[in-house]
């Protein structure tokens, strides 16, 4: 017989970390890696857009998005371990925050030279890179709360969310140009 999908064991709003302490769902650490699963969500929905594969190049936004989607997998597991990431699992660090600093050089080598602030939008792909962003930054921030609460959390984590935020926001820039729609410059008068 299948092993079902449901236990019942969060039923009295606790869950289990990665070793099998229970805490409340509220806990500090399930905000940070919930909030990191959201974020995965919107990023494979960004996968999925169809201007995130017209790029003609080695590699289109879709594997981008696909590798970043691992990435935060990786995060996602680190933070649900509170005495630290076991030795099997992948982890995220320098290498994969050179590989979003690379791809936003890319990205923006096409791109005009930013000279004011921008409204969010432009079209829904668009809009979506724009959510991405902001959850992004509020996952930042469930991480900086568990450093905080000196709960250890791993510090590349917090540079790669720095930068995964300002990929979403370039990415966004990229796919405004793509589609031939123009920047929503602020202020507005």
């Amino acid at each position: 017989m299948a092993t079902k999908i449901y236990t019942k064991g969060g039923d009295a709003g606790k869950t289990s970390l990665w070793g099998g302490r229970r805490v409340e769902k509220n806990d500090a650490r399930i905000e940070a890696y919930g909030t990191v699963d959201e974020l995965n969500a919107w990023v494979g929905w960004l996968a999925d857009e169809p201007i995130a594969q017209s790029i003609p190049s080695a590699q289109s936004d879709t594997e981008g998005l696909r590798k970043i989607q691992d990435h935060l997998f990786r995060i996602g597991g680190e933070l649900a371990s509170p005495d630290g990431a076991p030795a099997n699992m992948p982890q995220v660090g320098s290498k994969e925050i050179v590989f979003l600093e690379a791809w936003i050089d890319r990205m923006e080598a096409e791109l005009p030279a930013l000279k004011t602030f921008i409204l969010p939008g432009g079209g829904a792909a668009v809009s979506r890179c724009h959510m991405a962003r902001t959850v992004c930054r509020r996952a930042e921030r469930r991480v900086v709360a568990l450093e905080n609460a000196n709960e250890n959390a791993n510090t590349e984590l917090l540079a790669y969310l720095n930068r995964l935020s300002d990929y979403f926001f370039v990415l966004g820039r990229a796919w405004m140009q793509r589609s031939g729609a123009e920047e929503i410059a602020w202020p507005l008068d």
